[in-house]
């Protein structure tokens, strides 16, 4: 494929950043704004709750640090990924960083000013002036948290080491991305080079012999760095585990949930309800054997198709219409304003070279909802796009309806707007599919998607607390360990009709979430959240709809799990996550008749 320069691509097909800043004038500007709003709230430190109209300046001072903040870092963050290769943009984002730090750290003495004070003098203070109504929520999280809320000068100081705190993620990341590099394998007389962007489309292949090569190959990089990766990893845990101590939780994982006040039952709920389907996915493997008609199944078998894709080439153009027909049923409005999206500048849509690899909805509470894309004419790049499209909606509903205090949400609930709109476009294509063919390729792609997203990502997560709780248990960290525990896992989930090959048991050394901190099965009950939204809205249950819009409207106004509730999910029950694998287990009984 010949990668274009950047200035070959028509600007139809691109963002446009300079919505955001015209010019380095207007970049220069907003940056002399915020210096002088650093020193006006700093003149307010030990003043701000003598009375409301202080704590109301200090509030709004906040508010517009950190929205000016967040512009300037998502412009220069978005300037450097359309083409890594130019050195201004890279030098403006590290200066946007550093000016996001610096905003922390004027601003860390906020909230522990706010929690000298009893909550009831705190809350007496909100009901004295109605323009404090919209910080209802944000006085009761911080009450809430107020246990595990340092001295000003301690939050400082966590504060000014908030970029070394980020080393074990950021080494892991530059070596991960820029330094580890892959050998060519051949194929068809071709050398190809073997990347982290391609290896999952290398190992769709149809030649078993070239996947399990590149397998191998791949994987032995990674066995070659075992010691060192575990070492990253170990120090990010540790990172976690003792600021989990400082901050005085119970464990990391109980640090990481209460962010969002989710109970660790929640999380707990998920591994036992996986534990307790698993017999489906071992059907599933089953099924997968006897289709591609394999006497053993290994690791590298897993992303083949099983059956022949009849989606070849699908150009931008008709990938847009395919997404507007599947996301109909979320009515006229939302349809009016995907097609703004993408008639008015939020989507960078094909790859360039210098481009950052991959997808995401980025943007900040002023600017558009931009996306980044690498569209390359495949129909999971269409699912993609309706996928991308589901954040940037999400945060245009959430921005438009609520202030900046609430204008954003949690990583929670974050991936169940995406998967709607995947999901009722998947839905809206099985109805449409006129041949076995189609009908067995797009079930199968449903599937894969319960595979990837709900049992793997589940995997991931109990792999997670497995090891956090072998730190916290005073053991030490060996890549030999982390290998082990891995491959038992895999074990477990994928059960006894697969070969789990030995160096799948690495596979651990390239998951950059491990470095999120107990982020990812958000993935898997976010999935489950959203298959059942999209089922209510594709069947058209009375209120399902509203309450949905409702649900993109809500932003963070109340915790994630309330919000969820609001739209007719309650994830503290086993029952949403229950009636997903159910739909799981039904597609595998049809996939199964029709292979």
């Amino acid at each position: 494929m010949n990668i274009k320069e950047r200035n070959e691509i028509p600007d139809t097909y691109k963002w446009r950043l300079d919505d955001i800043y015209k010019d380095n004038h207007e970049l220069e500007n907003d940056i002399s704004i915020l210096e002088r709003k650093w020193e006006e709230i700093s003149k307010l430190k030990g003043k701000l709750t003598i009375d409301t109209n202080n704590l109301i300046k200090g509030l709004e001072l906040k508010d517009d640090i950190l929205r000016l903040s967040e512009k300037i870092y998502s412009f220069a963050s978005m300037l450097f990924d359309q083409d890594t290769r130019i050195n201004e943009s890279l030098a403006l984002f590290d200066r946007a960083l550093a000016i996001y730090s610096k905003s922390l750290d004027v601003l860390s003495f906020f909230i522990p000013e706010l929690l000298r004070e009893n909550d009831s003098y705190l809350r007496s203070l909100l009901n004295q002036d109605i323009r404090l109504n919209k910080y209802t929520h944000f006085f009761e999280d911080i009450i809430r948290n107020k246990n595990h809320v340092l001295s000003d000068k301690e939050e400082s100081i966590i504060a000014q080491y908030s970029e070394v705190l980020m080393a074990p993620e950021n080494i892991y990341s530059i070596f991960n991305g820029a330094d580890l590099s892959f050998p060519s394998v051949k194929k068809d007389g071709n050398e190809i080079e073997i990347t982290q962007g391609n290896f999952i489309q290398l190992l769709e292949n149809d030649d078993r012999e070239f996947r399990q090569i590149v397998f191998n190959e791949f994987y032995k990089v990674f066995f070659q760095y075992k010691n060192t990766l575990a070492s990253t990893l170990n120090g990010n845990i540790k990172k976690n585990t003792i600021t989990a101590k400082i901050r005085k939780y119970n464990s990391a994982i109980e640090a990481s949930l209460s962010e969002n006040n989710v109970e660790t039952v929640v999380y707990d709920n998920l591994l036992n309800c996986i534990h307790e389907n698993l017999d489906t996915l071992h059907k599933y493997i089953s099924i997968r054997k006897s289709a591609m008609q394999l006497d053993e199944i290994h690791m590298y078998d897993l992303y083949t198709p099983i059956v022949k894709d009849v989606y070849p080439n699908i150009n931008y153009e008709t990938g847009k219409k395919m997404v507007l027909e599947g996301l109909m049923p979320l009515g006229e409005e939302y349809i009016s304003i995907v097609e703004n999206a993408f008639n008015e500048g939020w989507i960078d849509v094909f790859e360039n070279k210098g481009k950052r690899s991959g997808a995401y909805s980025g943007g900040s509470y002023d600017t558009k909802p931009y996306i980044l894309l690498n569209y390359h004419e495949r129909l999971d790049d269409v699912f993609t796009i309706a996928h991308e499209m589901g954040h940037s909606m999400h945060s245009y509903y959430t921005r438009k309806h609520q202030p900046y205090i609430n204008g954003s949400y949690s990583i929670f609930v974050a991936e169940v707007a995406s998967t709607v709109n995947e999901i009722l476009l998947l839905l809206n294509l099985i109805d449409k599919s006129s041949t076995k063919e189609e009908k067995a390729y797009l079930i199968n792609h449903y599937i894969e998607s319960f595979r990837t997203t709900v049992f793997r990502q589940a995997m991931f997560a109990e792999f997670e607390k497995k090891i956090y709780e072998y730190v916290e248990n005073d053991n030490a960290i060996t890549a030999d360990y982390l290998s082990n525990t891995y491959k038992e896992l895999n074990k477990l989930y994928y059960g006894s009709d697969i070969v789990i090959d030995d160096l799948i048991a690495v596979e651990w050394a390239r998951i950059p979430h491990f470095y999120y901190n107990f982020y990812v099965y958000q993935y898997a009950t976010g999935f489950c959240a959203a298959v059942t939204l999209a089922t209510n809205i594709k069947n058209k249950e009375e209120g399902s709809l509203e309450k949905y819009l409702e649900f993109l409207r809500s932003g963070s106004s109340d915790y994630p799990i309330n919000v969820l509730k609001k739209a007719g999910v309650d994830m503290t029950l086993v029952e949403p996550i229950e009636k997903a694998l159910n739909i799981f287990k039904d597609l595998v009984e049809s996939f199964d008749k029709l292979i």
